[in-house]
């Protein structure tokens, strides 16, 4: 494991949403940061002094969207190097999150379980 250690970046809108999985992840004993949307994820990508082992990142979001955000990510090798999960409403998450070159999805009402088990992969 490299310096990044158990620091994991949620990209969510919804406050409610995204406070749930920070809850989940904290108690888990991963390091959250949080972000209400892409730009502000990229702020705390580009500002962090260490790095972080995964970001969960929603599709739908106002100011920067997930598509924005992965297209800005995969411009940098060090920020492109960090794996995604992305975390949608959307039925159709998987097919999407491919697209974005992304291996796992995730259908909100999250199962926390499946989450964990995800993330523990990467982290």
């Amino acid at each position: 494991m490299t310096d990044h250690g158990r620091r994991v970046l949620v990209v969510e809108d919804d406050a409610d949403v995204r406070g749930a999985l920070a809850a989940v992840l904290e108690v888990a004993g991963y390091q959250v940061v949080e972000a209400a949307h892409g730009g502000e994820a990229l702020d705390h990508l580009r500002a962090a002094s260490k790095s972080f082992c995964m970001i969960l990142l929603d599709l739908f979001m106002p100011t920067m969207n997930g598509w924005a955000f992965r297209a800005e990510q995969m411009k940098d090798p060090a920020m492109a190097a960090i794996p995604v999960i992305v975390v949608s409403a959307d039925a159709s998450a998987a097919t999407k999150a491919r697209s974005l070159g992304i291996a796992h999805s995730l259908t909100k009402p999250i199962d926390f379980d499946q989450l964990l088990s995800l993330v523990g992969e990467h982290c």
